[in-house]
């Protein structure tokens, strides 16, 4: 399958291997963020262009919220089988049952309890250097990002204290306790991933690809039926053919009506778009323009 510019691929993808092999120069203890979306996927095909035939000189890790979608997980784990890599899974959970974090009464998503799991995994490995697959076409908050986004040793992200990077030149210098979170598919969009997708015949979880699913319409948005979100009373569930452009914590993640079920018609789709794939489909940033903000600032990644 044609992709619509080669040209351009082959310039995002050399300018994604070149911050990788910068953000492991420039640290001690790198990890690589690996949930099994489509955007993780991509970032791991890269890192195998970047790194291989040697070991990754980092672990892949995943923070689960307890919410994610099975198919997903599946997904992840047989990827990082194949590549006999070491992945570090931590658990929301684990945070709940030991007391760090708190679910508040009424709300059911776990997105914002990632971020003292995450910190706490941080803590514990002694990571200095994050590298993760979010995008500045996500949403407003992303695009205030920089290729290397500094964070302090809380994980907290200021706008203020980000560094400039003038013709590609990044610093990586961290004081104690700070680290890095690193964006390597900061200049990529939505389309461009899906167009890598179909160049590089990766293999992506089915969520990604229109079938039938039992949903019910919440605040105009399809979300799954599951005993993680039960629908109220004036919430029918119906059967039907959709698909989801993300595949995040199931309880805010939303579904969008499509017959899309090939990579060509996926890419039609997503080129016809008008709405980001977090606007359209996350039930906890919808309403929100700071949203995504308000967590950065609290260490989210």
């Amino acid at each position: 399958m044609a992709a619509r510019d080669p040209d351009l691929l082959d310039a995002l993808e050399a300018e994604a291997i070149f911050i990788l092999r910068e953000a492991v120069a420039e640290a001690a203890r790198p990890a690589l963020l690996f949930s099994g979306g489509k955007d993780s996927a991509v970032l791991l095909r890269l890192a195998e262009k970047a790194f291989r035939p040697g070991r990754f000189p980092f672990p892949l890790l995943h923070v689960d919220t307890g919410h994610n979608f099975p198919e997903t997980l599946a997904f992840r784990d047989r990827r990082v089988a194949e590549l006999g890599e070491r992945l570090i899974v931590a658990s929301v959970q684990d945070s709940i049952d030991a007391g760090r974090v708190r679910e508040t009464p009424g709300t059911v998503s776990r997105n914002r309890l990632q971020t003292a799991t995450l910190r706490d995994l941080i803590a514990a490995h002694r990571f200095d250097c994050l590298m993760g697959g979010a995008r500045r076409d996500e949403d407003k908050a992303r695009a205030k990002e920089r290729v290397f986004s500094l964070r302090d040793a809380g994980g907290q992200w200021d706008p203020r204290r980000q560094r400039p990077e003038l013709w590609r030149l990044y610093n990586g210098r961290i004081g104690p306790g700070e680290h890095m979170r690193v964006f390597p598919l900061s200049d990529w969009t939505e389309l461009d991933v899906w167009d890598y997708v179909a160049r590089e015949r990766l293999e992506l979880p089915s969520l990604y690809f229109a079938h039938v699913r039992r949903v019910f319409v919440r605040d105009g948005m399809l979300m799954p039926a599951s005993p993680l979100l039960a629908p109220r009373a004036d919430e029918p569930v119906v059967a039907a053919e959709v698909r989801f452009r993300t595949v995040g914590d199931m309880t805010c993640t939303a579904a969008i009506r499509s017959s899309a079920r090939t990579l060509a018609a996926v890419i039609a789709e997503t080129a016809a778009a008008r709405i980001s794939e977090r606007g359209a489909t996350r039930a906890d940033d919808r309403f929100s323009v700071a949203a995504m903000e308000d967590r950065k600032r609290e260490g989210y990644f």
